[in-house]
């Protein structure tokens, strides 16, 4: 069997319970103890220490599933961080002001965000029609490859 990589796992812990990034984790390796390090090994290490994903998914406000061309959209950005924000999930100062300034202007203009992927930008913002309940106009079905995971057994 090959030399573990992971020099100190309390370490690592505490930077997935800081909300270190992937690619942070795999510099600071580097930079730290000179070892090379792949973004499956930090999510295999987090999947076997049963410790939070790091994604949050929620299907009920990303119903669709997005066109690689409109996925790096700021209303689906926005639609992420409203996600883990509901997920209690701690957001950067920058992203908290964003999305707050963001709801903002939904509320002003009594819009919620629409998603037409046989459109050029993908997401619009539309007029609040009646049975928008949410920030989003939700489409006759959730076509979402990618549900949001169901809650572990005790959670």
């Amino acid at each position: 069997m090959g030399k573990r990589k992971i020099q100190d796992e309390s370490e690592v812990i505490r930077w997935f319970e800081e909300g270190r990034t992937y690619q942070w984790m795999i510099e600071e390796y580097k930079r730290k103890y000179d070892i090379v390090t792949v973004p499956s090994m930090w999510g295999n290490f987090r999947r076997r220490r049963g410790l939070d994903r790091r994604i949050v998914r929620d299907d009920d406000l990303i119903p669709w599933f997005v066109q690689e061309e409109h996925r790096w959209a700021y209303p689906l950005a926005m639609l992420r961080a409203e996600a883990r924000q509901r997920a209690g999930k701690t957001l950067s100062a920058r992203d908290a002001s964003r999305l707050a300034s963001w709801n903002e202007m939904l509320s002003e203009n009594d819009a919620v965000v629409h998603y037409d992927p046989d459109t050029e930008d993908g997401f619009h913002y539309i007029p609040r029609q009646p049975g928008d309940d949410d920030i989003i106009h939700r489409p006759a079905e959730k076509t979402t490859p990618r549900p949001k995971a169901l809650p572990k057994d005790g959670e």
